[in-house]
């Protein structure tokens, strides 16, 4: 089945996924198969003297290298979840399919899990979609946007004062290299030159050209060119951010539709979910859903970490 707006790309319909994993031991040989195509590896010591533990108990295999029990969950943003392989799978497709993502009310009742399980899920996701951190080669576009409530739709004592436009909001650069269509995104504190010049020197090839509106902090950049927005230019012959332009799109999209707040503590994860997601949006499902079941190992997200300096509970997202 095609996906709508992308015929080329190849979908997978609900039935197809439930066909796909109609049991959690077809959900269970999944996982395995995408962590270990050529075999299972001991997930601690990455040996490949691995022993079935027949009872399965206190886990599925033993390595005798290092002489530790390991699952595919270990050393995973699942491990330690005790939400079923088959769930997993679901919530996986649920993330890959929803291009302006998916709030974590509609996993908990479409997954019938709690919401704290299902906010817990969607963020261990989004730690999967951490960007990856090859430099860009170019040529590459760069633009910033903020993000956050109206000033005048805070209670009077929350509001800053601090002026008016992105006043109070949170900022947020991305970058977008125009020809593997791969973006960088970062939520920083300062929109200011150093910031911007460490942003891109860390994410662009030196030899990039660089391709910015004409805001002052992008001065002095090497290989640089701007278009002036103030005076009613967006192009300028190679010069033009409307490649990025897609990405605030889509992002704002989600944090309208889909989201409606980001906190500044957990901002950069959905930034990275959202800068990931635009990276591989050429993908098949299928092949979408195994690069971020692929993508969740070696990358834990704890509790604690997540609710660390927070509210022990998540805040409800709302959502369809």
């Amino acid at each position: 089945m095609a996906a709508p707006g992308r015929a080329h790309r190849q979908g997978i319909s609900l039935m197809e996924l439930a066909d796909r994993f109609p049991t959690e031991e077809s959900a269970r040989q999944w996982f395995e198969q995408t962590r270990w195509p050529d075999g299972v590896r001991c997930a601690r010591c990455d040996g490949d003297k691995v022993t079935p533990v027949a009872s399965g108990q206190p886990m599925p295999y033993r390595c005798r290298d290092c002489c530790q029990y390991f699952s595919v969950r270990t050393n995973s943003v699942m491990a330690r979840s005790k939400i079923s392989f088959r769930k997993w799978a679901f919530g996986i497709y649920l993330s890959s399919t929803n291009l302006k993502g998916v709030s974590s009310m509609k996993l908990h009742r479409d997954l019938h899990i709690t919401q704290k399980s299902a906010w817990f899920m969607a963020h261990r996701i989004r730690k999967a979609l951490t960007a990856d951190e090859h430099l860009l080669e170019g040529p590459v576009e760069v633009d910033e946007s903020y993000f956050g409530g109206r000033e005048k739709n805070r209670h009077m004592k929350n509001r800053r004062r601090h002026g008016r436009g992105p006043a109070g909001k949170a900022p947020v650069v991305a970058m977008r290299d125009r020809t593997t269509r791969e973006i960088r995104a970062r939520a920083i504190e300062h929109v200011n030159r150093t910031v911007l010049h460490l942003f891109i020197a860390a994410n662009a090839a030196e030899d990039a050209m660089v391709y910015t509106d004409e805001h002052p902090a992008y001065d002095y950049l090497p290989n640089h060119e701007a278009v002036r927005h103030s005076v009613g230019e967006y192009v300028a012959d190679q010069a033009h951010t409307n490649g990025i332009e897609s990405f605030w799109a889509m992002l704002k999209r989600a944090y309208h539709g889909t989201y409606h707040h980001f906190s500044p503590k957990h901002l950069q994860r959905y930034v990275d979910e959202m800068a990931t997601r635009q990276s591989l949006r050429e993908m098949d499902t299928a092949d979408l859903m195994g690069e971020l079941a692929a993508r969740m190992v070696g990358r834990r997200l704890t509790y604690a970490d997540l609710t660390a300096g927070g509210p022990a509970y998540p805040r409800r997202e709302a959502g369809s």
